[in-house]
């Protein structure tokens, strides 16, 4: 599009401000103002007069004034202005943002930490006493040396043999008392690691352990398994390592300070006042790393729930052909890791750049005041030799407890989210002692039961059943999906609580009972089971609080239809489960046979034979009419099921739609009421048709 452009003589003292427009507005082509804010106009007539239309122009100019160079060079100064700002310590570019990650921890302090920590290890105090006793004999005997190193040397120069030799003979003697104590430090101080770290971990795996089931609803497996391997390993360090170092180095630093003073007052001074600078910058750096510790963790869990998440469903994924997908997801927790690094990269390069120019700073001010004092005659060279000696002993001692101490930020930010989870107060099932009854007939009842979960409290699951399930009788639950018949049988278990509502067995309200002897004397087959890492044997064993024999585990996988195909495997019984290993139907097999096992007065099937051939499923269906070994009764048993053949095994249907019961009776009778259940057996035999 073609620009205006009007030539203008100027004097000095003006400010111009140049204005291009379109052509459509020649009015306002140019303004200035002087710096006394004087007004400058130009008629539209007398502009008209004077523009004419050019082409595009690369460079604007006025009276050679170069109108775009000037700009791009102010607006490069501004940004580079801007990156310096932001680059420099207490700058955007610093800090850390946290919005994109849920840290819900509260700060733990030092003190609060340590603390903790002792809590854990204090059974084993004489352990630590005798660490900390090696600790500062250690220290001290460190210390001593320079001063009787200094001292052989120029006794040697001053041919007094006898000082010599006595100065020589002590400095053995602490060079082997350092060797031996430092080697007693190390040692127990790396025992108290391995013995806090592992009653961390057993601390966190029970408390975990005693949450309720809704807790493991909200946080995730790769979530909680980083807190307990890389949080707990992170944690370890403090007493081990930093905490053991940091004593070390404040017991020399104060050692060293305090012989600086006795022998240079001025001197002592002077390096006292630049250790206390670097303390100043030694605690900013330490309470950044602290904040960069606890972001690394929480990124770290991320990516290891990405990780555990796409190996646990690595067969899904290569069917979609999702690979690169899944990498870009752990690649962006990854990149958010390299961002955090970088920062604490710089932000030790600072720390180092800080610590060497004050260790060389104290070096210069030594040689040239106590120069200045030998001249005086105030000090000898032995005196200034011993005076550098520990002035760079007490600097490095401050460089050490200043990168220790940011090691130990690092270890109690990693350690807040573990003690939030270590405080976590176990499940009232866990706590409170219910009662145990005598015997079990298996009478259950639902009365003006109502559920909602508590990450969808606008969507109710179940809304006011009421039914009885007699001793003995059989019980299928039938609706479409999501109408809460496996919620129902999860409140049974009281895996979850009822929000409303009492569900009672033989007139006992759940909650009453003792909760792991009900657990004894109840059965669960879900439809998805999920067996554990080792031999089918131990699999059916599993849970099981009977003494039984292998006798008895064979007859439990007779039972469910198992026996034949367990027989065939190359190690039968003692075969390992793995998940290539078998197939659903016989992993619904195999936790059949563990529910039969424990021969339990009530039994509980949620989709149990879905994935079993006809054969099987006929084979199994015995176990809902079997009679219990033990005693000559039958067992209660409530089965959740769409297949019409294992429907009609019942005694009684109950029918549930979007959470409420709408028809209850025999198959029958239902089909004759011509409701929910008559148009799903007839949408399942049209579908088998």
């Amino acid at each position: 599009m073609a620009l205006l452009v009007s030539s203008v003589q100027f004097q000095p003292g003006l400010r111009i401000v140049y204005s291009v427009q379109k052509r459509q507005n020649p009015n306002n082509i140019l303004h200035k103002r002087s710096q006394s804010k004087t007004r400058f106009s130009f008629s539209s007539n007398s502009i008209n007069q004077r523009y004419r239309y050019i082409s595009p122009l690369n460079s604007a100019s006025i009276n050679g004034y170069s109108v775009q160079e000037a700009d791009s060079s102010e607006k490069l100064g501004v940004k580079w202005m801007e990156f310096v700002r932001n680059v420099f310590p207490g700058g955007n570019w610093w800090r850390l943002d946290v919005d994109d990650i849920g840290i819900t921890a509260k700060p733990v302090t030092v003190v609060r930490a340590l603390h903790r920590m002792w809590e854990l290890i204090a059974q084993d105090g004489l352990l630590i006493f005798a660490a900390f006793t090696a600790l500062i004999i250690t220290a001290l005997s460190e210390i001593s040396i320079p001063h009787f190193l200094t001292a052989s040397i120029f006794s040697a120069q001053s041919s007094s043999i006898a000082v010599f030799h006595r100065n020589v003979r002590i400095l053995v003697v602490l060079c082997i008392i350092s060797g031996i104590c430092s080697g007693v430090r190390g040692c127990f101080f790396g025992l108290a690691n391995m013995i806090l770290v592992q009653r961390m971990r057993e601390k966190l795996y029970s408390t975990l352990l005693l949450q309720d089931i809704s807790f493991f609803d909200s946080e995730t497996v790769g979530d909680l398994t980083s807190r307990l391997g890389a949080d707990c390993q992170q944690v370890s360090r403090v007493i081990g390592n930093d905490l053991n170092l940091i004593l070390r180095n404040v017991l020399q630093g104060t050692g060293a300070l305090a012989y600086l003073l006795i022998l240079s007052p001025p001197l002592g001074l002077c390096t006292l006042a630049i250790c206390c600078a670097l303390l100043t910058i030694m605690l900013l750096y330490g309470q950044y790393q602290k904040k960069a510790a606890k972001l690394i963790q929480e990124y770290t869990a991320s990516a290891n729930e990405v990780a555990q998440e796409t190996f646990s469903l690595m067969r899904t994924v290569r069917v979609y052909g999702t690979e690169e997908q899944e990498l870009g997801r752990y690649a962006r927790w990854l990149g958010k890791l390299a961002d955090i690094s970088l920062r604490q990269s710089a932000a030790y390069g600072y720390w180092n750049f800080s610590f060497n120019t004050l260790y060389h700073s104290t070096q210069v001010i030594a040689v040239l005041v106590g120069g200045m004092s030998i001249l005086a005659g105030h000090i000898t060279a032995e005196q200034l030799t011993k005076f550098i000696l520990y002035s760079e002993w007490l600097i490095y001692s401050t460089w050490w407890v200043g990168d220790n101490l940011s090691s130990l930020m690092q270890s109690i930010g990693a350690s807040e989210k573990v003690f939030q989870l270590m405080d976590l107060r176990p499940s009232g099932q866990f706590v409170d002692k219910g009662a145990k009854l005598k015997g079990l007939a298996g009478r259950i009842e639902f009365e003006n039961v109502s559920f909602y979960y508590a990450s969808r409290m606008e969507m109710p699951v179940l809304q006011h059943i009421n039914f009885v399930v007699h001793p003995g009788e059989v019980v299928a639950l039938v609706g479409l999906s999501g109408s809460g018949k496996s919620t129902l049988v999860n409140l049974l278990l009281r895996l979850y609580e009822p929000i409303s509502g009492q569900i009672s067995i033989d007139g006992y309200p759940l909650r009453d009972l003792d909760i792991k002897w009900l657990r004894e004397r109840i059965g669960y087959v879900g439809q998805e089971p999920r067996l554990f890492r080792m031999d089918i044997s131990s699999n059916i064993r599993y849970g099981c609080s009977r003494d039984v024999n292998q006798q008895d585990v064979e007859w439990a996988a007779r039972e469910a239809a198992a026996h034949d195909f367990i027989s065939s495997l190359p190690n039968g019984y003692h075969t390992v489960v793995d998940d290539d290993l078998l197939s659903g139907g016989q992993k619904q097999r195999i936790a059949i046979a563990r529910a039969i096992l424990r021969d339990p007065d009530i039994l509980l099937l949620d989709e149990a034979t879905s994935a079993l051939d006809a054969e099987s499923e006929h084979n199994v269906k015995g176990v809902l009419r079997s009679v219990r070994r033990e005693l000559n009764s039958k067992r209660t048993v409530i089965v959740i099921a769409h297949r019409l053949s294992t429907i009609q095994a019942a005694d009684r249907i109950v029918v549930m739609e979007s959470g409420k019961v709408v028809e209850m009776g025999g198959h029958k009778e239902l089909l004759l009421k011509d409701g929910l259940y008559a148009r799903l057996t007839r949408r399942q035999a049209d579908a088998v048709a």
